[in-house]
Formats: structure tokens, sequence, C-alpha cells
């Protein structure tokens, strides 16, 4: 391994430069070179330089704002470390830039002011004198620091290391109250114990340690989340092996890269359905995961990681990340192709994940009402739901879930009562008027029921979907199928009350996003209430509709084009 604190300028620099140009061949598409990498940093460099409020006068001298007009940490954190790398990089054209300088000068003096007495920063958006948010800022600024010190250049490292001490003190006793933020405290505290070797803060990255890593045999952090602090988890895990030497950090890592193998989309698209966090149902990437994978990758010579890669280089390279770790810049292994034929249940994440080539359908087994998305290509089925108009609470959330004979079984069963008065002559004072008290007291009659079932059936060219809804007569009932935005949509026919919505009367639509298409139906059309009492509500981008009465029973067919 390179030994940066020891190594002088002139080697760091011939190293980075010629390990760069391995780059340019690990991809399967767009250019790695050195010189593409180091425009597209210089290009983003210099929206944020731009954005940087100069006003001496200002509060927020040294920051960007954000879409918001807030002026975040993070913002000059990023141009501390995005500026450090282009300053100390030969081919950038902020090489040695004393206008550069200038500006992280004024980054770190925001920085500096936004500083509690505790060392912590605000995340001004929800959290304040918080350790965790000072630590996801530290990760930049101590990278900043770290390119100073490996490029001898004083000035910069005086400037970024008491800001880091001050931040060092207080993540060292401070709290958090997220699960990665552990993990994200720790790889800050490892940064700066590189470059200030307080054993404060080794003693405080092992008490958090000391929890254990909190990975289930399924291969995912407790907060489940695919695309953003699984991530954040794994990135951290690296940073502390790297900086601690202890490789035994890495093995969490590996459990979750491999599982995420079996969690991607055709085109590279991440399944979040799983996720706890924000990012649950969201469309995202593997964008985040890049310094995990490539590091990983390099060190195991792993293929399966160095074709999930693929998906993320090279707009996601860091260039600041290759420099501060000449690991990064050498040649991957040969890819080894990610699997895309199987079938796959995961009990402790509630979802059975099937592939079949260009096809993925991730099935959520209980207690959700988008128990099924589809991903034909680029043609997606966000979902399928369905409600009825069942005494205000008829939206189909499994209970029950099998699979069967090959099929996925799925089932509801609810119940509506009417309620007699209460005679209780002792009834206690404190419980008249007040109705839940007495819900448990009162005879029901007139009991309504509703039994809802599903099942999915694959076949080789689609999907069949059997809905049945029964024991209630004359409901009116909604099936919806919610479909991703920007796609074509033929066959159907506008709703006249709601927007995005459509209704099929008959036949078969067709949607088609690309080259991609999916087919579904037969139309069925008895109502236009599709936003049916007590309905979730109607999810974003377009949504068709088939409708009808209890008792119902209706095959939905998906044909995949």
């Amino acid at each position: 391994m390179i030994n940066k604190l020891k190594m002088n300028r002139r080697e760091a620099m011939a190293a980075m430069t010629s390990s760069l140009v391995a780059l340019s061949t690990t991809s399967r598409a767009g250019d790695n070179s050195v010189s593409s990498i180091v425009d597209n940093h210089d290009k983003r460099l210099k929206q944020a330089v731009d954005a940087q409020v100069t006003d001496t006068w200002s509060r927020w001298c040294g920051a960007g704002p954000d879409k918001w007009g807030l002026y975040h940490c993070r913002s000059a954190g990023r141009l501390l470390r995005d500026g450090a790398a282009a300053f100390f990089h030969p081919e950038s054209r902020f090489h040695k830039s004393q206008l550069l300088f200038e500006r992280m000068e004024l980054a770190a003096g925001f920085l500096l002011r936004s500083q509690s007495q505790d060392g912590n920063i605000d995340l001004v958006t929800t959290n304040f004198n918080s350790p965790p948010d000072t630590a996801f800022v530290v990760h930049d600024v101590a990278t900043a620091a770290t390119l100073a010190q490996l490029y001898r250049h004083q000035e910069l490292l005086s400037l970024l290391k008491g800001l880091l001490d001050r931040a060092g003190y207080g993540m060292a006793k401070g709290g958090i109250h997220t699960p990665n933020h552990r993990w994200v405290v720790g790889a800050a505290l490892a940064q700066i114990y590189e470059l200030i070797p307080d054993k404060r803060y080794v003693h405080r990255i092992d008490q958090w340690l000391a929890e254990g890593i909190d990975i289930d045999e399924e291969g995912q952090f407790i907060e489940r989340s695919t695309t953003v602090y699984n991530a954040v988890s794994n990135n951290a895990l690296v940073v502390m092996a790297h900086k601690l030497k202890r490789p035994e950090l890495l093995e969490p890592v590996r459990k979750n890269l491999n599982a995420m193998a079996f969690l991607l989309h055709p085109t590279g698209e991440v399944v979040t359905e799983i996720s706890r966090r924000q990012d649950l149902n969201t469309q995202g990437t593997m964008a985040r995961y890049w310094f995990c994978l490539r590091y990983m990758a390099v060190r195991d010579q792993n293929g399966l990681y160095a074709s999930m890669l693929r998906f993320v280089e090279p707009d996601h390279i860091r260039l600041s990340a290759l420099m501060e770790y000449p690991e990064l810049q050498k040649a991957l292994p040969t890819p080894t192709p990610l699997p895309d034929h199987y079938e796959k249940q995961y009990p402790l994440s509630n979802v059975t994940r099937i592939r079949r080539g260009k096809t993925s359908l991730t099935i959520i087994q209980k207690r959700n009402s988008r128990w099924l998305s589809l991903h034909h290509g680029r043609a997606v089925v966000n979902a399928v739901r369905f409600a009825s108009a069942f005494f205000g609470k008829g939206q189909f959330v499994p209970e029950f879930f099998e699979k069967r004979n090959g099929e996925f079984h799925f089932r509801q069963e609810l119940q509506a009562p009417y309620y007699q008065p209460i005679t209780d002559s002792k009834l206690h004072p404190v419980h008249r008027n007040n109705w839940s008290a007495l819900a448990h007291k009162r005879r029901k009659t007139e009991i309504n029921r509703m039994t809802y079932e599903t099942k999915i059936q694959e076949r080789s060219d689609g999907l069949d979907i059997v809905v049945s809804a029964s024991g209630t007569d004359n409901v009116p009932l909604a099936l919806e199928i919610n479909l991703r935005k920007g796609g074509e949509l033929k066959g159907v026919v506008a709703s006249p009350h709601i927007d995005e919505a459509f209704l099929l009367k008959s036949g078969y639509a067709e949607y088609r996003m690309g080259p991609d298409v999916i087919r579904f139906g037969p139309g069925q059309y008895e109502h236009a209430y599709t936003q049916v009492r007590g309905a979730h509500d109607k999810l974003p981008g377009p949504s068709v509709y088939v409708t009808g009465y209890t008792p119902f029973r209706y095959t939905l067919k998906f044909h995949l084009l």
C-alpha cells in the first residue's frame, strides 16, 4: 500500500497520474480517462465556486445556497474537498490557483463560524448542534486536509486542523440519533485521528463498534435504505477499516454488496420497496456506493462488484477519493455477470425478488398496499393496488401471504359492524360521552364482512394477477395499475374527474417506455368511482383503473413485449 504521509509530492503525483489511466477501460460506457475525470470534476467545482457567497459582510460568506435559499455547512465542506483536489492536481484548470485558495479560505471561515461551543454544526433543515451532521461535513474537510498533508501544503493544513480538532472534540463526546450515525461518526473520527493522533477518537470509535454492526442475515443494515444509508454505512466502514487498519470491518460491507446484486433492476435501478427511510418507493441508483464498490472490487478482485460499477462510472467517480486512496486507481478485475435469473425470498425484509432477464418483479408479502411492482426494461409498473368502498376502510393491505403450487397468494379479511345502545345501568360516569371507551361494551349487529384474495402466476411471456373480493355485495371496487411517468400510454380513456387517471373500458392498454412495452388488460368498466372512500391516495404518475362491484373476480394479464 502506498504510504501517503511519507510519500513526497513528486512520487505521489507520478503514482496518481499513471494509475488513473487504468480507469479508462473499466466501465461499460463513457470516458474514464484522467483528463475526462478532471474535466468533469472542474465543471462541478466551478458551479460551486460561482454559487459561493463572497460578500465578507454576509453571515453566509463562504457557503452556497440550496434550491430553497438555505446555506448549509455541507456546501462549504464539499468546496474544500473538491477545491483541494483541483488545487493539487496538475491537470486541473484550478491547479495552484490563488483565487481558488482564497475561496477555500472563505469556506473554512464559514465552517469555523458555524461551529458551536461543542465543536458541532447545524443541519439547518432539521438537526442542530449535531455531532452526526458534523461528521458528514468532516468527511469532506478531512479529505481536504489529508490532501494538504500529502502535498505538504502547510498553509491549507493549518487552516483546517483547528476546525477538525474542535469537531473531533464534539464527536468524541456527542450523541447520535439514527443507526448509521455510529459509523458516520466513527469514520470522521478515524479521518481526524490520521491527522491528529488523539486516543480519545479511537476510544469513541470503539465504544460505538462495541454495540455490534447492525447487519442482518439477508445483508441489510437495520435501516434497509438501499439507495442512501446502506451506502453511507458501507463507505464509513471502509474508511474506518482503511484508516485504522482493521480489515475485519470490511466483512459487513461484503455482505451488503453481495445482497445488493439481487436488488437491482435490469437498468441498474435499485429496489427501494424494503427501505425504512426516506428512499422508500423512490427511484434511485447505486451512485452512493461508488467508493465502497471500487475499493472492494480492487481489494478483493471481485468481478461482481466490478460489474455493479458499470452502472455508476464514470459519472460518479470522485477525484478527491482517487487522490486520497491510490488503491482506487488500480485496474478492476474481469467483470462477473450479475445474476439475472432467480427467485429469492427475504423473510426479514418481507419481500420476494424475481428476475427473468430484462424482467424484474418485487413482491411485498404483507402489510403494504403496494404489494407488487414490475420492471420490464425501462417500462415500469410502480404498483398494482385495489380498494373497495367498504365502510371507508377497504384498501387491500395483505395480512396473509404464502407461496403455494408455484403461485403467490395474498389474503385479507375485513369486518364492519353496527353498534347497539349500552344497557349497563352501572356505567361509570367517566365513560359517558366517550365513544371510544364504550365501543368494546356495545353489542355488535348487522356485521358486514369482506374477504380479499389475490394470486400472482408467472407465465412465459408475462403475469396473471387474479383479484377477488366477496362477502358483502354491491360494493364499488377499483383496481389501480400505476405506471412510471414519462411513458407512452394507449388504449385508455382519461377520467373526467382526476388528473393522470385513466379508465380501461375494453381491450388492452399498451404502455411503452423506449423500446420496452407492457400490454395489460382486459378492460372492465362499471363506474368511474376510482378514488373510492377509504382508499389510499392516488399514486403519482399515470394510473389506469379497472372498476366493478362485489362480488368481484377478475384476472389482470400482463404481456411483456
